[in-house]
């Protein structure tokens, strides 16, 4: 009996109807970061990576590539090792380095898109990051996995042929930085992690997905509505740092401690994960109003997870932002981004508005 493979829709040469003409291949570059996609378990049936070996015993970006030979069908692959940590441990610097390394990447004309293998734990916030300073309409992909490379039933590989016949489609141009996972296609902009260890954690509660994937190739259904990649206003090309910006998450009885102790640290920024609706205790509200007038930009979001916190009187009284539909991890993200350029909130409440 012949034997299907592991990919049942190539076919005998390894290709299947929508892979592109081996002699018109578009090139992808894969840049390699770390993450439980990069991951080896204890053995086969260690199916999760959590805990104080996250991102522990990684692989190369080589072994990555080699894992699925069928990649080579889709495009020419570049292969780079930025960094190889699990996500949980990236800093603000890896994401102005990964940032500045597309941009530079992309200048070249025969690289026509871009897959970053990721860890999960934080893929929505360097996502949306490069979403918001990515100065080309090139596709940019991140991809990553919720069982190790070693794993019976890895999800890795298949997730990884997807990202790069993605990034390889000419449908994929102009999307803006996408994250393909479980055949699914997600914009930066609405894209959350929603299940700690389910191979189907990535979703888009309020926006829903950008597409589709099917026998490797992109059905999109929708496009991006916000300003994104080379549409946006901004510049970290010489960037080493950002503005430093804290969240407090607020719960039933709680104080502002973590807030004065941000203030102390020198935050130029605060983000209010509010309850419900942007809801927020007294001392809370006048801790933040407190920080308003020190000259700190505090935004006020929830930690609901979906829907939007509208501008509202009591909060426009109060000097705050209001989140619109970012969380409150995303809404960091942006945060610093704006304060690059300016601290006026009139200025800053259209950008959280626009992106």
């Amino acid at each position: 009996m012949k034997e299907e493979g592991i990919f049942p829709f190539l076919n005998a040469k390894g290709e299947n109807d929508h892979m592109q003409d081996i002699s018109k291949k578009p090139t992808v570059a894969i840049i390699a970061t770390g993450g439980t996609i990069a991951s080896k378990g204890a053995t086969n049936l260690s199916l999760t990576d959590y805990g104080s070996n996250a991102g522990q015993k990684l692989i190369g970006i080589q072994s990555l590539i080699q894992a699925v030979p069928e990649i080579t069908n889709i495009a020419t692959i570049t292969g780079s090792q930025l960094f190889n940590i699990g996500s949980s441990k990236l800093q603000v610097e890896n994401l102005l380095e990964l940032a500045q390394y597309i941009n530079t990447l992309f200048q070249s004309d025969s690289i026509q898109g871009a897959v970053i293998t990721h860890g999960t734990d934080t893929m929505e916030e360097t996502a949306y990051f490069l979403n918001l300073v990515i100065k080309s309409d090139k596709p940019v992909v991140l991809v990553g996995s919720m069982r190790p490379a070693t794993a019976i039933s890895a999800d890795g590989p298949l997730n990884l042929l997807n990202a790069v016949a993605l990034a390889a489609s000419p449908e994929a141009k102009g999307k803006g930085v996408m994250v393909c996972m479980n055949d699914q296609i997600s914009s930066a902009f609405g894209v959350t992690k929603t299940n700690t260890t389910n191979a189907a954690t990535f979703r888009c509660p309020d926006t829903g997905y950008l597409g589709y994937m099917q026998n490797f190739k992109p059905y999109f259904l929708t496009s991006p509505s916000k300003k994104h990649t080379y549409l946006t206003a901004f510049d970290v090309s010489d960037r080493t740092t950002l503005p430093r910006v804290d969240i407090n998450y607020t719960y039933l009885g709680s104080d502002d401690m973590v807030i004065q102790a941000a203030i102390q640290k020198g935050c130029k920024g605060l983000i209010n994960a509010g309850v419900g609706h942007g809801n927020m205790p007294d001392s809370i509200r006048r801790s933040l109003s407190m920080a308003v007038s020190k000259g700190i930009v505090v935004v006020a979001g929830s930690r609901v997870g979906t829907g939007m916190v509208t501008p509202v009187p009591i909060n426009e009284k109060s000097g705050f932002i209001s989140a619109m539909m970012h969380t409150p991890q995303k809404a960091r993200i942006l945060l610093m981004l704006a304060l690059t350029r300016t601290s006026d909130t009139k200025e800053i409440q259209h950008i959280f508005n626009e992106y």
